[in-house]
């Protein structure tokens, strides 16, 4: 940390501050003040016309050459707010994803603190009985509520609770007054309770198998030196790795060092966090956006002041103000949902490892299906590479059935969406009293809607996609711009009055299942069903306790989770995502498929799997349904290597919108000449309308650039956006992409 300088040169000192204002890089101001000045205090400053709060990011910053140099209107910390090696990762994201760094510096902030909520913690006003104080002046039935029900509770009473039962202040002042009893005020932490419900009871720990004891004897070594060291466990669907994390977890805090879990989706938070804290108690605290603003602001001064030793988040939890940080692990490392799809377009996983890299801390990258990235530099002797082959107790694999949709329509017409096999052996679970989980990535009741008259579809009026249909709400969305709006009762085309629909999402296989077992317990898990506060706890919890016999979900319910009743898994259109024009299809579709196939036969009852496709012979179907996953990777890697795509190359998204069609193009085609001027020996390919050329009313032209230079890459391109600054709000840019749709 930069030393801060004495009061005597503080009126000339000049600092770079990063603000919460997008494409903004850091700006220099004059500090005069006596206060002390850290790299990491937040400082309020003017921007334009208004002030907003940032974070100082240099202490020794210099002022551009003619400038005149603003004072910083207020120092609001006295000490670092934002660690100093969280600031510097914040810059570093901001300057490798090409998106300055004020956003990233808001990530490390909560959102109060932006606002210059300075306050680690709120208090509550509470009343206790002083300890010797003689009751036996105590007048009046208020009175002697009062003292009744602090006696009841030792550690106090807080006025609120004491203003309901009808106590007002007046009462407590007069025992106050006559030493009775006295007022404090207690830290009121928000504490997000449902977040730690799916904890089971606790176990003693399992003994571990001869793979996991090998594994974890890796891993210890490798935490034990205390220096940067990045480790791919690659481990099949109910090998234990969770049972590695707690343990060595537990090994690292023994030293003095602290922990962070990351995990893709909010919906595993409940589960890993709950089993974390099982194991640790109250020493856990969780980092994600599902958290009530208060709930989020007091985990992470808990954080900060470190009153924790391990922290279970999402991707923004790499920022966490963790200190004196030993151990990360990336569970379900493979995860699109690591990576943000909005600026700054980070990913979570890779910013883990620079984090790791510079704490000298260990990594662990955990996958049953890792991302090409990570099992390419594993292939490479840059990340250490541990495998479980077998699950605990030598459990088998699910037994998996591949089911032709082809045969299926030609035998019982093209609108079905359960397959005959999927159906009885749904009949065998319930007779069993067993569980399934039915998967379909693809949430609403149908895909499209259409006029049986003239064949024209509902589209969006703002999107080039068209509107899926809801029957609960009743109503067409989108489900890019979310605009929705009720069924037409006429085709707004022709003005036919038949309108079909055409597909399906889960909404409609939750339908079909409850009119094929309209006595089993069904329920379904995906966006619409999941909107409020801790309903995905709730329903985690529910399947735990065995009050749920079918569970229809996107793939939010397709990792991370171990429910051992759970025998039978059905996957729906397993190929849907394979006809995206995406490079990345066929690795989500096998990922998908292994990780929902693992679902089954987790507990002491073997399990099955059903498959249902159009297109049985593809590798990445017959291989995700095998498991098979260095058949996949070989093939896989053939396409990526001829096609030059990653991880043979690096590559980044370039996607420019614009109101006109043809000013998008043109305005992509212009800077497609100049990037490829500052970058001549690098590749520039392009620009092409995207393949959803309309989003939100704006039309969106994609050129890629790919080399094996990410720097000099960026550079190029922000070089050729500098020479059309007016461009820089119409273009996003992102780095290493997971997905160029």
């Amino acid at each position: 940390m930069t030393s801060s300088p004495t009061p005597a040169d503080r009126a000339d000192l000049i600092i770079a501050v990063g603000v919460p204002v997008p494409g903004l890089g850091l700006l220099s101001y004059r500090a005069r003040t006596t206060r002390p000045l850290h790299k990491g205090a937040r400082v309020r400053v003017p921007v334009g016309g208004r002030t907003v709060i940032g974070c100082i990011a240099d202490l020794a910053a210099t002022a551009p050459p003619g400038s005149e140099l603003k004072d910083v209107i207020e120092v609001l910390d006295d000490e670092p707010f934002v660690p100093a090696a969280v600031v510097d990762l914040a810059l570093w994201i901001g300057e490798y994803y090409a998106s300055g760094p004020g956003g990233a510096l808001a990530l490390a902030m909560p959102v109060a603190s932006r606002r210059g909520d300075g306050d680690a913690f709120r208090t509550v006003r509470s009343v206790d009985l002083v300890d010797g104080a003689k009751t036996d002046k105590i007048r009046g039935a208020k009175q002697k509520a009062l003292i009744d029900a602090l006696r009841a509770s030792p550690g106090g009473v807080a006025m609120a609770d004491l203003d309901v039962a009808g106590i007002g202040f007046s009462t407590v002042k007069t025992l106050v007054q006559a030493g009775i009893v006295r007022l404090r005020d207690d830290v009121s932490l928000r504490n997000p309770g449902e977040t730690w419900t799916l904890s089971r009871a606790a176990q003693a720990e399992p003994v571990f198998t001869i793979e996991q004891a090998d594994a974890f004897r890796r891993l210890e070594d490798a935490s034990a030196s205390q220096t940067f060291h990045t480790v791919l466990l690659h481990g099949v669907t109910g090998s234990g790795k969770t049972e590695l994390y707690l343990r060595l977890a537990r090994e690292v805090i023994a030293k003095g060092r602290r922990v962070l879990i990351l995990v893709p989706e909010i919906a595993l938070t409940p589960s890993l966090a709950g089993q974390f804290r099982s194991r640790f108690g109250e020493r856990v605290a969780i980092q994600h956006s599902g958290l009530a603003e208060g709930e989020r602001h007091d985990q992470w001064h808990l954080i900060r002041r470190g009153d924790v030793d391990i922290v279970v988040g999402t991707r923004s939890a790499v920022l966490a103000p963790i200190e004196q940080l030993g151990l990360i692990v990336v569970d379900e490392e493979q995860d699109g949902s690591y990576k943000q799809d909005e600026s700054p377009r980070y990913h979570g996983r890779d910013v883990a490892v620079v984090r790791a890299r510079r704490e000298g801390a260990l990594i662990v990258l955990g996958s049953a299906t890792p991302s090409l990235e990570s099992m390419s530099n594993a292939k490479a002797g840059r990340y250490e590479y541990v495998r479980l082959a077998k699950r605990v107790l030598d459990r088998p694999l699910a037994a998996v059935r591949v089911v032709s949709m082809r045969d299926e329509y030609a035998a019982r017409g093209a609108d079905v969406a359960l397959s005959e096999p999927l159906v009885k052996a749904i009949e065998h679970r319930l007779e069993r009293r067993e569980q399934t989980v039915v998967l379909l990535n693809r949430r609403g009741f149908a895909v499209i809607v259409f006029c049986r008259q003239c064949g024209a579809s509902l589209e969006c009026p703002h999107c080039s996609v068209s509107l899926t249909y809801h029957r609960m709400q009743r109503r067409v969305r989108c489900h890019y711009c979310n605009y929705s709006a009720a069924v037409p009762r006429k085709c707004g085309a022709c003005g036919g009055e038949y309108l079909e629909q055409s597909g399906f999402g889960t909404e409609r296989i939750e339908a079909d299942l409850k009119v094929k077992f309209p006595g089993a317990r069904i329920t379904r898990v995906d966006r619409d069903t999941i909107r409020r506060r801790g309903a995905i706890a709730r329903v985690l919890e529910a399947v735990d306790r065995g009050e749920i016999d079918i569970v229809v979900g996107t793939q939010m319910i397709a990792k991370g989770h171990d429910f051992p009743a759970v025998t039978l898994v059905g996957v729906i259109s397993a190929d849907v995502g394979l006809g995206l024009a995406d490079f990345r299809a066929s690795e989500r579709t096998f990922q998908l498929l292994t990780q929902v196939v693992g679902r089954a036969g987790r507990g002491e009852q073997p399990g099955e799997a059903v498959i249902q496709t159009l297109y049985p012979d593809h590798y990445a179907v017959k291989a995700g349904a095998a498991q098979d996953y260095d058949t996949f990777y070989a093939r896989e890697m053939e396409f990526r290597t001829s096609l030059r795509y990653p991880p043979t190359t690096a590559m980044i998204n370039v996607v420019l919108r614009d109101r006109s069609a043809d000013r998008a193009m043109s305005a992509a085609q212009d800077l497609v000449n100049r990037t490829r001027h500052h970058h001549p020996h690098g590749q520039v390919i392009g620009p092409a309308p995207a393949a959803i050329a309309k989003v939100k009313d704006e039309f969106r032209a994609q050129f890629f650039i790919k080399g094996n230079k990410r720097k000099a890459m960026r550079e190029a391109l922000l070089r050729a956006l500098d020479e059309r600054p007016e461009l820089k709000r119409k273009v996003t840019i992102d780095v290493d992409p997971v997905s160029v749709l």
